[in-house]
């Protein structure tokens, strides 16, 4: 038996809720913030810069939900990962505050509220939300058969893109869905290399699979080519909305952003891959601003 199933856990409910908190980290919401920007500049631009309020709050309140979730259910998958990792040694499970079932029954409680805000939409729209909890109960375990698991998260947190436009629509995602769906996908792939980078040596050593480990030595370049074509995608984004003076300044500054990540990963130390992996908070923070300035000045 594992010390994190035969650990003690807090007795009652009460005492086990700062452990739930921390098992959906709560006390880091880097990962909301990154999952909700995507999702924003989708709802902006699919509703034409008008977004539907009750759509809007479904799909922020889901945001919160499924990367919480996401969490839950990653830390179970990691229960015996977690110890031998200096960084996650402190983790719920890990450190015996809770037991793996009652993280999964953490992540199907999520899973199944979010479902509940899903079926307040079209019905395309509930269609669509099946393949979001396929791909993020899935995205743990990747790290286990593949190299490319970011590839996979990028996935997870792109599917509210085309979701966001079904909301609004009714129809079928247009071609700019798809093409914020596939930035999003490279910048969560080079923002999660980044912060595989920070645990590779760990990562090596207990036989975890990542990004990180597979570029080896040309992981900067990799990065690189990641940012480039998200820009790139985003660059079309913007021409097939129509957008102005506006956006193109919000790209520049996020460009800004990725310059400054890529001298923070220069000589990959950990705690400087780290910084550049939450340095992506302003770099999608700078899009979403001239996404909603453009809108606002037609």
């Amino acid at each position: 038996m594992s010390s994190t199933e035969s650990s003690p856990a807090p007795f009652s409910l009460l005492e086990r809720l700062p452990h739930y908190a921390r098992l959906v980290r709560f006390n880091r919401p880097i990962g909301i913030f990154l999952l909700l920007w995507p999702t924003l500049w989708a709802i902006w631009i699919a509703s034409e810069g008008q977004p539907n309020i009750p759509v809007l709050i479904i799909f922020v309140l889901g945001v919160v939900l499924m990367r919480s979730a996401g969490c839950a259910i990653n830390d179970f998958a990691d229960r015996e990962i977690d110890p031998h990792v200096e960084r996650t040694q402190q983790r719920p499970i890990a450190a015996g505050n809770i037991n793996a079932r009652e993280a999964m029954i953490v992540f199907l409680v999520l899973a199944l509220v979010a479902f509940v805000l899903v079926l307040q939409l079209n019905w395309l729209t509930i269609q669509f939300s099946l393949v979001a909890v396929v791909l993020a109960a899935s995205y743990p375990f990747m790290k286990r058969f593949h190299h490319l698991p970011q590839i996979h998260l990028g996935a997870a947190f792109g599917w509210a893109v085309p979701m966001a436009f079904t909301a609004h629509t009714g129809e079928f995602p247009p071609p700019v869905a798809w093409l914020i769906f596939l930035a999003t996908l490279l910048w969560t792939t080079a923002y999660d290399t980044m912060y595989a980078m920070a645990d590779r040596e760990d990562d090596l050593k207990i036989g975890v699979k990542s990004s990180a480990i597979l570029f080896g030595e040309q992981d900067r370049l990799f990065i690189a080519l990641f940012q480039g074509l998200f820009f790139l995608a985003m660059y079309f984004t913007g021409q097939q909305a129509g957008m102005g003076w506006a956006y193109s300044v919000g790209l520049i500054a996020a460009g800004a952003f990725a310059l400054y990540q890529q001298w923070l990963i220069l000589e990959r130390k950990p705690d400087q891959c780290f910084k550049a992996f939450l340095n992506n908070n302003w770099l999608g923070i700078s899009i979403l601003l001239g996404i909603v300035v453009d809108y606002a000045l037609r």
